[in-house]
C-alpha cells in the first residue's frame, strides 16, 4: 500500500532546516538595513553641502532657508553658515529616535573617512568664499 505525504520526521527535518537559515538571515537583514541607512545619511548630508556651496557660489550669500532645507534633509548631522561662506557640519549629540546610535556611529566613521566630517567624527568647516573651494 502506497501513501501519498510526507512522515513526521520529514516535516520536523524541513522545519529546523528553516529554522536554522532564519537565525542566520535575520541578523544579516538588520546589518544591511543599518548599512543602507548610513548610506543614505552620508548621500542626503552631502548633497545638502553640495547645495549649500553651490548657493553660495553662484549667488554670493547663503538663502534665508537654505539652512533649514538643509538641516531638514538629514537627521544625524547639523549644518551651520556663516556670512563669509563657511558651512559647518557637526553630527548630533546623542542618538535620537530618527538618529539610533548605530546609525550614528556609521555616519560619523564614513564622515571621517569620505572627509565629510573631522577627524573621529567631529565637526568640519568647509569654506566656499574667499579665493576657491577647500573641502
Amino acid at each position: 500500500m502506497k501513501r501519498a505525504g510526507f512522515t513526521m520526521i520529514e516535516l520536523i527535518f524541513v522545519i529546523v532546516i528553516l529554522g536554522i537559515l532564519a537565525a542566520v538571515a535575520i541578523p544579516k537583514l538588520a546589518a544591511t538595513r543599518e548599512d543602507a541607512k548610513v548610506a543614505s545619511e552620508m548621500t542626503s548630508a552631502a548633497q545638502a553641502l553640495q547645495n549649500l556651496g553651490a548657493e553660495y557660489v553662484s549667488q554670493g550669500a547663503f538663502g534665508a532657508d537654505s539652512l533649514t532645507s538643509a538641516n531638514g534633509s538629514v537627521k544625524c548631522v547639523q549644518f551651520g553658515t556663516t556670512a563669509d561662506g563657511n558651512v559647518t557640519i557637526t553630527p548630533i549629540a546623542a542618538m535620537s529616535t530618527d538618529c539610533p546610535q548605530t546609525v550614528l556611529d556609521g555616519v560619523k566613521s564614513r564622515g571621517t573617512a569620505s572627509g565629510l566630517l573631522g577627524a573621529s567624527g567631529a565637526a568640519k568647516t568647509h569654506q566656499f568664499g574667499g579665493t576657491g573651494v577647500v573641502w
